[in-house]
């Protein structure tokens, strides 16, 4: 999605920003309306992170994390108040693609970070806004992933890292050419971690390759991938707990997550001003789950009269996804009526199979807190879905002058849902659910000189329903997550609208810079009412919900000393009123409601961040590094209405620090540590009922207490690693 070229002796790299989904010519960043940001191969290694989203969070403005799951693997991504998220029925709002086809999820539309294989990625490009050439989910923006080849990164390397909580980590790769036209590309990687915490081990295994044949006007690749993984999570803990804040609430909480699939992708230019890309692509996705839960009806009266003695349940889904589809896309490159011009014009199709079950068993808690089955596992449910989308899209870049361009885009975007019964038993569950709209978007560019660009934008896009929200609808009718399938009324899609004003230059040879102004507001909105139980709601839209801010960003180059320093202000909102049921919430009536109204905060976005980079060349082969993060407080779900008497979760100022060795030309050692200061702190909280107030923290059903639960971070850690290269 990134390319540079550049004039043999004259003329300085161009950065090309790849403005829609698929491989193609781009746009210069320098008529781009939007405060993009790129992270290249050389930045991921630089650092030694062990996953995605930690980088994410300790380096691109105006992104911070939820660690609701208790698994690095599985990290809410929080950029500008909008979510990309593992956790199924989390409302989604970000888009993600890997060499331009999209990883959302089908069914649900979650982000499987943990699926994406980050030693093969060669650039990320994190883009803001409601672009409505990514199509659906982009509500607050896109991240474009693409991966290396073997022209571009020939020879290889093999690395391995061991370090705190057992953790060990193994990845190769290699790439080269074939004679003159043909190129090649693999990678593995095998990590195995035991986890900060009480049963939050994790299991990685990861697999990617390329083949590709190049000529001077064709480009073919073909690219396959797969992963096998088993992530262990520790769920969120009651404030009560904190004394060990390493235990879980209960276990097992289990996440096995396989995939694999296989791409093939072309462009050809027919000459210099036409060129036509494409590709088509088939995915495999299963996820198993696996959570114990605790039984909120324990004491309760049945009505045959008896009490609810059962302590807790076992519940375990499993998820199989087919999809599959395409896309094509046309770039032309001329001039009207005497001005420079580029068209983009673009078709996607995407289909997609899922077949979701769940099961319970009844069980029982063991001083540990963990569930002992009894008996069998029961199904639930047994539900297929079919999804068919169709997207065509137009992009036209103008410049009206040599300073002046003008961008004009539209996406029509058509959607269908498919939703069947196949137990028998649920018949009202059978449905299907059409959403379209056309979403337009409009940019102005302003480069009265080389390093210095001015933009204004309004851009539109839009998020349908999900299966699982489409089926748990009816407050009548409340599901659990991961959520019973039942026949409710059909949802709103939710309509995206943003606009933003930027500006980015460069001053001298070593400082650039960055800032944005942006509001996004969400029409019909969709939010998980939780009902009186602490496991059950439904999803219901909520009227507008608001996402407003700034950006600051700059780097600059003090001899041996690199800086860089982002800051962020998010103002997440809720725009209308609405009722909810949250019991925990102090400040609920005698039916456990809190009334939400216009100005009250959305839960789990800070409103400040600031991320501050170091990097310091001790000696030529010597280099140091530090990440310093500070992000403010949140308020926890359950506390839309922010007046519970627990208060806002504090915020954080955390110190991360690495180094690296370049022994040989071949011969690389590193080192990093996380969370130096050894700080305790929380990403994520929630409102809820403590089951476990009796001695030790055992089970005590009758005397639930009102808490807040919190998704405590981890605490320090340091690994070492060494890298051997061959070029």
């Amino acid at each position: 999605m990134l390319a540079a070229s550049a004039s043999a002796s004259t003329l300085a790299p161009v950065i090309v920003v790849g403005a829609t989904p698929l491989l193609g010519i781009g746009t210069p960043l320098s008529l781009v309306p939007a405060n993009v940001q790129i992270v290249h191969a050389q930045d991921l290694e630089a650092q030694h992170r062990s996953t995605l989203t930690d980088f994410f969070e300790k380096n691109l403005v105006s992104v911070d994390i939820n660690e609701a799951q208790g698994n690095p693997y599985q990290i809410d991504i929080n950029y500008r108040g909008f979510t990309a998220s593992p956790l199924l029925g989390t409302p989604q709002g970000l888009s993600v693609f890997l060499d331009g086809v999209r990883v959302n999820e089908p069914f649900g539309d979650v982000v499987n970070w943990d699926l994406i294989p980050q030693q093969a990625i060669d650039t990320i490009q994190l883009i803001p806004g409601s672009n409505p050439a990514f199509g659906l989910n982009t509500l607050g923006g896109a991240i474009a992933i693409s991966t290396k080849n073997g022209k571009q990164d020939p020879g290889g390397e093999a690395e391995v890292t061991g370090g705190a909580w057992g953790r060990k980590t193994a990845q190769i790769e290699q790439g080269g050419t074939i004679g003159q036209n043909l190129d090649y590309y693999v990678t593995g990687t095998a990590a195995n971690d035991d986890g900060w915490a009480d049963h939050n081990s994790s299991r990685v295994r990861q697999g990617f390759g390329k083949l590709r044949y190049t000529d001077a006007d064709t480009t073919i690749s073909l690219s396959a991938g797969g992963a096998d993984n088993d992530l262990q999570g520790t769920q969120t803990i009651p404030r009560s707990f904190l004394d060990d804040f390493r235990q879980a609430y209960t276990f097992p909480d289990q996440n096995l997550n396989s995939v694999g699939y296989v791409t093939l992708a072309g462009d050809h230019y027919f000459n210099d001003h036409v060129e036509l890309s494409g590709n088509v692509y088939f995915r495999r996705f299963l996820n198993t789950n696996v959570s114990s839960n605790n039984n909120t009806d324990f004491g309760q009266l049945q009505p045959d009269g008896s009490t609810d003695l059962l302590e807790g349940t076992n519940v375990k889904s499993v998820i199989g996804t087919d999809s599959y589809g395409a896309s094509l896309q046309l770039t032309l490159l001329g001039k009207l009526a005497d001005m420079q011009n580029q068209l983009v014009a673009g078709i996607a199709a995407d289909f997609a199979n899922s077949h979701y079950t769940q099961y319970s068993q009844d069980a029982y808690f063991t001083a540990s807190r963990a569930t002992v089955g009894i008996g069998d596992f029961v199904q639930q449910v047994d539900a297929k879905t079919r999804d068919g989308n169709l997207g065509f899209y137009l992009q036209d870049t103008l410049s009206l002058t040599k300073q002046w361009s003008l961008t004009l885009a539209g996406r029509y975007d058509w959607a269908k849902a498919d939703i069947g019964d196949e137990s028998g038993f649920q018949p009202l569950l059978d449905g299907s659910h059409v959403f379209s709209r056309f979403n337009p978007a409009i940019g102005l560019n302003w480069n009265p000189t080389p390093g210095f660009t001015a933009y204004a934008t309004y851009n539109e896009g839009m998020r349908s329903p999900t299966a699982i929200e489409l089926t748990c609808a009816d407050p009548a009718a409340p599901c659990s997550l991961p959520n019973d399938f039942l026949a409710d009324p059909a949802l709103k899609p939710v309509v995206s609208k943003t606009f933003e004003l930027g500006a980015r230059g460069k001053l001298g040879s070593t400082t650039t810079w960055s800032a944005a102004l942006y509001n996004t507001t969400l029409h019909d909105d969709i939010e998980f009412i939780s009902t009186p139980t602490t496991t059950q709601g439904f999803f219901q839209n909520v009227g507008n919900t608001r996402r407003r801010g700034i950006e600051l960003s700059a780097h600059t180059q003090f001899g041996p000393l690199g800086v860089s320093a982002n800051y962020s202000y998010v103002d997440a909102t809720f725009r209308s009123t609405w009722v909810e049921s949250s019991p925990s919430n102090s400040s609920a009536d005698a039916q456990g409601n809190i009334t939400v109204r216009p100005g009250d905060h959305i839960p789990g976005i800070p409103a400040n961040t600031v991320k501050l980079r170091l990097d310091y060349a001790a000696t030529p082969k010597w280099n140091i590094g530090a990440n310093l993060t500070w992000r403010s407080s949140i308020y926890a779900r359950g506390d839309e209405n922010n007046e519970d008497a627990n208060g806002k979760i504090a915020g954080y100022f955390l110190i991360d620090l690495d180094t690296t060795w370049q022994v040989t030309r071949q011969l690389q050692v590193f080192a990093t540590v996380s969370n130096l200061l050894n700080k305790r702190y929380a990403s994520f909280g929630v409102l809820g009922q403590n089951f476990f107030n009796g001695p030790s923290h055992t089970f005590d059903g009758f005397a639930p207490v009102n808490e807040q639960f919190v998704g405590p971070g981890a605490p320090r850690g340091v690994w070492v690693g060494m890298r051997y290269a061959w070029r």
